[in-house]
């Protein structure tokens, strides 16, 4: 049985605009973030990237509240976050990089459970593309003086 109101492309076609909006956003919003940091001179911009890094493993927990298995596993990523940015701030940026490369990944990986739906849509895509702006500028910011990158 045809369906001729259904048009899977036109589907498909909204689907990759959404998830591309969500892509391009969250670049935008990272580098709005990175740009801001760099204005405030005085600032200590190894803490500012740590605890920006402990405030998104959070944000999480704030989405998952309503579903106690959620909650723990959010909490439980949260606080594993906490200690990745504490100890980022106190030895290397390169540990705060990692940091953001993690949660880029976190957020992929929250779609694959149950309860990934108490999180808006798009969501992954969007955050994920904010941490791995942040990652590769905490990278560049460490070896922007160097001759040589380490491989």
């Amino acid at each position: 049985m045809a369906f001729p109101y259904l048009d899977v492309q036109k589907y498909l076609n909204a689907l990759n605009y959404k998830i591309m909006i969500a892509t391009i956003i969250g670049i935008g919003l990272g580098l709005v973030v990175i740009f801001s940091i760099a204005l405030m001179k005085s600032l200590d911009k190894q803490a500012i990237y740590g605890l920006i890094l402990t405030g998104i493993g959070y944000l999480y927990v704030g989405f998952t509240w309503k579903d106690t298995g959620s909650l723990v596993l959010c909490a439980g990523q949260a606080v594993i976050f906490t200690f990745i940015s504490y100890y980022g701030m106190k030895k290397s940026m390169l540990l705060l990089a990692c940091g953001y490369f993690l949660h880029g990944i976190w957020d992929l990986a929250f779609g694959l459970f149950p309860y990934s739906d108490l999180i808006p849509p798009h969501y992954d895509l969007f955050c994920l593309s904010i941490d791995f702006t942040m990652g590769f500028y905490l990278i560049l910011l460490k070896y922007r003086n160097a001759k040589t990158l380490p491989l």
